[in-house]
This record gives C-alpha cells, structure tokens and sequence, in this order.
C-alpha cells in the first residue's frame, strides 16, 4: 500500500509552512505530497495568514522537491476554465519532471465562492461543468502534437485548439475523481479517471461506493480493476496516550464518530491500514492538519510506512485511462 501526505493549506499557510511539509514527506518516502484546492478557511481556525492557490503552490513545489509526486485533491471545476487549467497543468508536469497527478471535482463550499466572487451554480450545473471539463482536458492532452482540438458543450466551447503545451506523462498525467456521492460521481470516475478516491469515511461507506463505481465500470465496459481505489482519512497517530490526545487537541478533540480516522499508536494505525487494504484500497492519503508538526509525519515514516509499503497493491497508472 502506499502512503501519501495530503495538507489543508487553506487554514492558514504560507508556501514556506508548505515547502516545508512537502520537504519532510519526501525526506519520510511518502508516495506523494498532495493539497486542498480551497481559498478560505473552515471550521474554528482563524485563517491566518490566509490561503494559498493551490497550482502556483504546486509550481514552487515543483522545483522545490525532487522526487516526491504531486497533486491536488480535488481542484474545483468552479475556480479555473478548462482550457487555461489544461495549460496549467501540462506546464507544472513539465516543471516537476513528470510528476504530477490531478484530481478534480464540482466544488462544494459555498461560502469561499461568495467570499472570492467566485460564481457557484446549482449542483446539477456544476456537475455537469465537471463532465465536460474532464471531457476537454483528457481530450487536450490526449491531441496529438500537430493535431486541433474542437469541443461544443453546454458550458465551454473550443475551436481549432492546438492542444498544447503537452505534458511529460504521456499521453497525460493521472485522473483523480472523488466523492461519496451514489451515482454521478462513480460515473465520471468510470469515465473518466485513473483513480476513484473516497474522502474521510467509514470502512462500510467506502465498501457501499467502490461497489456503486465497480457497476459503473461494467456498465461503460471497463475492467473495475484498471480503476485505482484510494481513501483519505485523517492521520492522529502519536507514540503514547499523551502524544495521541495533544496532536487530537489541535484538530478540536476526536470526534463522536472517528470511523474515518486513524487514530492511536503506530501499531493501532497499521492495524486500521489494514482494514482498508482488504477492501482493495492501494494508496491512503493521511491528511495531516498540523503543517508545522513535522514529527507527526516522521513518526509514521518510521513506524507505520515500512509496515504497509510492502503490502501488494491493486492497479498502477499506466497512461491512457478513459477519458
């Protein structure tokens, strides 16, 4: 199984709090380094100094590491136009020598468009603006060198499109699709994606949703298992009882209901890993809170991921998908 550090910079971050942890989950052999794509802060923090935008962090990074994949999880289709983030995209592959992934979804939080005078149309909208840009940015990247691209949507049109630049991942870097929803969401994943990730829930809702995607894949006449399953779940992990309640102090205390948490001592977690992995989970993304708790994340280098590392994994990303 592999492991991936996955960051909420828009609680309040600079680039430096972000290089830093990016630096350290390198430095631990963590798969890859992943970040939210939101622009304003949630829950009790204070925010400050504020949020950053998520692929010029991705940019910095890219020439700041070296080995260590790159991602988001998951940019909004509401934020960018398809056309422009194609570009982005491509040119950050490039930047980072080929190591980007890109995950994306229909946006969610309200209050942040409100706040940024971001346009946020009603759920169907969005969904739909989500399918069609995973439509064109697939369609872009998979154009061939010295080929057009044309697209005539319900919301975005492109004409004579030269589909450039190209990325270094060929043809396109990996497809990220989430989400808990029960029918649209496992239908753009099966159309669409390299990988279907679902966030912070139980081990029984992740069962109920890898099912719902599995039926979509068949029903479009895709194999499931070309479809990578993930999971994201909260990472409170500490050497004893006292460590373990200060690191859940600063995430507001363990919830009521902590099903989508992995919480206790390095041997508690592995044991929790292990649930997920049975369900065919390859790759969990621990979302570390705390940015500047780096021993947070060396403890689980050290005491959790040589453990699971060598568990056999599902499908890897090939190129291609189904986009």
């Amino acid at each position: 199984m592999e492991l991936r550090i996955f960051s909420e910079p828009h609680q309040g971050a600079t680039y430096d709090d972000i290089l830093a942890l990016a630096l350290a989950a390198q430095e631990g052999g963590f798969g890859a380094f992943f970040r939210s794509d939101h622009f304003m802060k949630m829950g009790p923090h204070d925010g400050l100094p504020g949020p950053t935008d998520a692929w010029i962090t991705l940019a910095g990074l890219a020439r700041d590491t070296k080995t260590i994949r790159l991602g988001t999880l998951l940019s909004a289709a509401t934020f960018r136009l398809p056309g422009p983030l194609s570009i982005t995209i491509a040119q950050v592959d490039q930047m980072s020598g080929g190591r980007v992934e890109f995950g994306l979804g229909a946006g969610w939080y309200e209050a942040e468009h409100t706040a940024y005078g971001v346009p946020f149309p009603p759920q169907a909208e969005r969904f739909e603006r989500l399918r069609e840009q995973l439509e064109i940015i697939t369609g872009l990247m998979g154009t061939p060198v010295g080929e057009e691209f044309n697209y005539d949507g319900q919301y975005y049109g492109l004409a004579h499109s030269p589909a450039l630049p190209k990325a270094v991942q060929t043809p396109r870097p990996p497809v990220i699709v989430g989400g808990k929803g029960p029918h649209l969401t496992p239908n753009l994943a099966a159309a669409f994606a390299d990988e279907y990730n679902v966030p912070f829930a139980s081990i029984e809702v992740c069962t109920t949703q890898f099912a719902r995607v599995d039926a979509a894949c068949l029903s479009m006449g895709r194999t499931p298992t070309s479809l990578i399953r993930s999971a994201a779940l909260v990472l409170c992990c500490g050497e004893d009882a006292t460590q373990i309640q200060r690191r859940a102090k600063k995430l507001g205390g363990i919830p009521d209901d902590s099903s989508h948490w992995l919480l206790g001592t390095p041997d508690q977690v592995v044991a929790r890993m292990e649930r997920y992995g049975e369900l065919g989970i390859s790759r969990l993304y621990l979302q570390v809170m705390d940015l500047h708790d780096l021993d947070h994340v060396q403890l689980v280098a050290e005491s959790v991921l040589p453990r699971v590392a060598r568990w056999s994994s599902g499908p890897q990303f090939q190129g291609g998908g189904q986009g």
